[in-house]
């Protein structure tokens, strides 16, 4: 991945251990399942949910502080309003915690919204041989190259007219 300023990256590793120690600090016996202080806050009704919002916010805090994005930010704040609203349902909010994980998941948008900022103006060799090449992250790679903006013929663009040439043969514009 692109080298991220070092603030940058030591507060990143900073968030993520808040974001473990909410949603992932302790391994349930037996099950293998993982729950943090997120879910056993939660099960204090009413006031366990409000705590909980705090270190959510401290994130999403910190996020605007390292620039991310408007998008990321708005992602961000979904996953912690989701959260929040299905986590104050009694029994079925405090099964909802355990699963849904919203810190860990905003500290990955986070991380991945700074290293796609800061390998911006990379070449596209560059930035395809750090990131793992799949089907969901090739056409958002593909589309910040050029040569593919160049060549892709969508409804949008106009068709080539092929003209032919007064002997029969074809000529390409």
């Amino acid at each position: 991945m692109p080298d991220l300023p070092q603030h940058h990256e030591a507060k990143l590793q900073s968030l993520e251990r808040l974001a473990q120690r909410m949603d992932r600090a302790f391994r349930i016996p037996g099950i293998g399942l993982r729950v943090g202080w997120d879910s056993i806050a939660g099960l204090v009704p009413g006031i366990g949910d409000a705590l909980a919002l705090a270190p959510a916010g401290y994130i999403l805090y910190s996020g605007y502080q390292l620039g991310a994005s408007t998008g990321t930010l708005a992602r961000m704040a979904a996953n912690t309003g989701i959260d929040a609203v299905i986590g104050s349902v009694p029994l079925v909010g405090d099964l909802f915690d355990v699963a849904w994980k919203s810190n860990t998941r905003n500290t990955e948008l986070l991380r991945r919204d700074l290293e796609d900022s800061a390998s911006r103006g990379e070449p596209l060799p560059k930035r395809l041989g750090r990131r793992a090449f799949s089907k969901l992250t090739a056409p958002r790679e593909f589309g910040r190259s050029l040569s593919y903006a160049r060549s892709r013929t969508g409804p949008e663009q106009k068709q080539p007219v092929i003209r032919q040439h007064p002997l029969n043969r074809f000529l390409d514009p």
